[in-house]
């Protein structure tokens, strides 16, 4: 199956209308996208939105790392006029919960949903339902997700163009990440966020969700890291509209000048595998543009981005060989661990529990905690009797073998 994306010019000084017009064009020909979403009843929309007011990077007028205002109202006329579905935007507001902000101020584009009479999700006030991966997962079989988002007939991803300094990118898919339960019904972030999991757990979301609709907001963007005080502001000028998120953010890694094939090592992915590869050698998307049916108004690279370089390749290398190979001691310990830590999170280290919590809070910094050994990664696990989440440690098998071929 040849999956559709378009790119489409849009000056970032155009006016809503003309921004409208832009992603019209490059929406236009996903007719698996309409089709899907004419037969919904309900769409949960995930907009790159969340974050208080006082640390919202501007540039020229738009936000720099989360998704524009007028990009925003285009997405929604858009699917006012298309379908006939009852639409409701959902976030987990993580960064409004870390700063204590309760007046909804965190939620940046609450006027704009009630503009178009769309309802607004705060994920984490939701039940969690613990949701199984379609045809198993990569790295979970079961991931803990809000009830709003598993009961949605379809969903819509809209996210920022710009570099992360861990995963590389992060385009739509990963924007899927916001949508996980949180503790104490889901996991907290830091357990998946973690070095070897993330770039599978990122494909395995995909699989569950599927967006219908994936857009990417290149009017401005971001070169280097996800968030920071607004360094490496780009302008692109640029709407990029997909029917299959790792196809449409294939594309945009494309026009950010990146390859969309590259893997660990290879800018801009310092620090883990690139995980639309992963979800791609998965089956679920490609990352090869030929069997994409891809059509731009630009010229690749919209603009010069990179992600930022924190750590020494040596320390990156070190984290992530012995990161798993305390997974594999776990599995191969398990019933020891199981005896004395079960209902508790743990950090695993050089083959001893330097952490536990029943919360899975942890308060310190791991490159503090690790002590002694700062090259030696710690594991993060919760131990449950039988792992009913479904844990994939043959990854961390291949992740060492991975390692050894490269000669690392």
């Amino acid at each position: 199956m040849n999956f559709t994306v378009r790119a489409a010019h849009c000056d970032y000084r155009s006016s809503d209308e003309e921004v409208y017009q832009a992603l019209k064009r490059a929406t236009d020909p996903l007719d698996r996208t309409w089709d899907k979403l004419r037969h919904a009843r309900r769409i949960a929309i995930k907009f790159n939105q969340d974050g208080p007011r006082d640390t919202v990077v501007m540039h020229k007028g738009h936000r720099q790392q989360l998704v524009s205002d007028p990009v925003a109202r285009a997405t929604l006329r858009l699917l006012r006029e298309r379908t006939h579905a009852e639409l409701f935007a959902v976030d987990i507001s993580l960064d409004g919960i870390r700063s204590h902000v309760t007046d909804g101020s965190s939620t940046q584009l609450l006027p704009i949903f009630r503009e178009f009479n769309v309802s607004f999700i705060e994920g984490s006030q939701s039940p969690t339902v613990w949701t199984s991966v379609p045809g198993g997962g990569q790295m979970f079989d079961r991931y803990p997700l809000p009830l709003p988002v598993v009961e949605a007939d379809a969903v819509v991803s809209v996210q920022k163009l710009k570099n992360h300094q861990y995963m590389g990118i992060t385009l739509c898919l990963k924007n899927l990440f916001a949508l996980m339960s949180i503790e104490p019904q889901g996991r907290p972030r830091i357990y998946y966020h973690h070095l070897v999991r993330m770039p599978y757990m990122l494909a395995d979301l995909g699989r569950i969700m599927d967006p219908a609709l994936n857009i990417i907001d290149g009017l401005v963007g971001q070169a280097g890291m996800e968030w920071g005080r607004g360094e490496h502001p780009r302008v692109c000028n640029t709407l990029i509209a997909g029917d299959q998120v790792v196809a449409t953010d294939a594309c945009g890694a494309a026009l950010m000048g990146h390859d969309p094939q590259a893997d660990w090592l290879t800018p801009p992915y310092h620090r883990d595998r690139n995980h639309l590869l992963t979800a791609a050698e998965g089956g679920f998307g490609t990352v090869s543009l030929n069997q994409i049916d891809f059509e731009s108004e630009v010229t690749a690279p919209v603009g010069e981005f990179f992600s930022l370089e924190p750590d020494a390749q040596e320390m990156v290398v070190s984290w992530r060989k012995t990161t798993a190979e305390q997974a594999l001691f776990y599995r191969d310990h398990r019933a020891e661990f199981e005896k004395h830590y079960a209902g508790k999170y743990i950090l695993l280290q050089m083959g001893q529990v330097r952490w536990s919590d029943a919360t899975g809070v942890v308060q310190a910094s791991r490159r503090i905690m690790s002590g002694d050994h700062p090259e030696q990664g710690m594991w993060m696990k919760y131990i449950e009797p039988d792992d009913p989440e479904g844990e994939h440690f043959e990854v961390y098998e291949k992740t060492l073998t991975q390692i050894k071929e490269m000669g690392q």
